[in-house]
């Protein structure tokens, strides 16, 4: 589904905010032992003020761009924190590192986010906090390499998310060969060609099956990932793989990411309130 027009949702939930009573989500920063990396990796975890023990939550794995950290999301866009406790469920925002694209590199500790992510942290985070520990309770998004990170790692590991997002996704790095230091990560494309092509989020759009995992991607007219989004929703359409796409006037910043967070944290809270078979 394409999306052009959702100006006046946007501005009806954002005058709720405006008009809600003042929130106090909680926040925790953890040091979070990753085995697969020999390193304790930093994350922070928002918790709805009204977080219960008594209680099992949804959590929503919220993932930083190239070059940025664990807190970018909650210090930029205060207003995650509010989405929190008004839409009652976790999110944890990781350390993805300044270039790791979210991958597993062979050969190498320092980089073995895929594994880190999708492995060890939903582990954590379900042994210390009230989580739904299926699929349904869990989602993944993320900005720029983050939603790169979150479409890949979600269409990968299918048993432990059942939605995921992108805005301003990096969804094929083959365009961008001397970009982002994906070079130092897995090789030149002149040199590992295949490396480019399978790690690339459009190229494993295949391995999806209809109805199977819940997307919304999102990305500005005037971004420079807005073309290979736009490749990425044709080619979903062309495997029949339902997903919510929204583009609107935009760049590759925090003020486009700001607004983007309000729709697909909404998406989620769908996601997490329907019933599932």
């Amino acid at each position: 589904m394409k999306n052009n027009n959702h100006n006046y949702c946007l501005v009806t939930l954002l005058l709720f905010f405006l008009c809600a009573n003042t929130h106090a989500a909680i926040v925790d920063t953890l040091n979070i032992n990753s085995k697969s990396m020999s390193k304790e990796v930093k994350a922070v975890v928002i918790l709805p003020e009204k977080y219960d023990k008594s209680q099992q939550y949804p959590v929503l794995y919220l993932l930083h761009g190239y070059g940025g950290r664990y807190d970018n999301w909650v210090n930029n866009v205060p207003e995650v924190k509010k989405l929190v406790d008004t839409y009652n469920y976790i999110v944890v925002c990781p350390d993805g590192g300044v270039d790791s694209w979210y991958w597993d590199i062979q050969g190498d500790n320092n980089y073995q986010y895929d594994t880190f992510i999708s492995g060890e942290l939903p582990a954590y985070i379900d042994a210390h906090y009230m989580t739904k520990k299926e699929r349904t309770g869990r989602a993944i998004t993320g900005l720029s390499m983050g939603g790169h990170g979150a479409i890949t790692l979600a269409i990968k590991h299918q048993d432990v998310y059942g939605a995921a997002g992108s805005t301003s996704g990096g969804l094929d790095i083959r365009p961008f060969p001397m970009n982002w230091n994906i070079k130092s990560r897995i090789g030149t494309y002149a040199t590992h060609p295949q490396e480019w092509e399978t790690r690339s989020a459009i190229n494993m759009v295949h391995l999806l099956t209809p109805n199977q995992l819940e997307l919304i991607i999102d990305c500005g007219k005037e971004d420079f990932f807005y073309n290979v989004n736009l490749a990425v929703h044709d080619k979903l359409d062309y495997y029949n793989i339902p997903h919510t796409f929204i583009t609107r006037a935009g760049a590759h910043n925090w003020d486009y990411w700001s607004k983007s967070i309000v729709y697909q944290m909404a998406f989620f809270h769908d996601f997490f309130n329907k019933k599932h078979s």
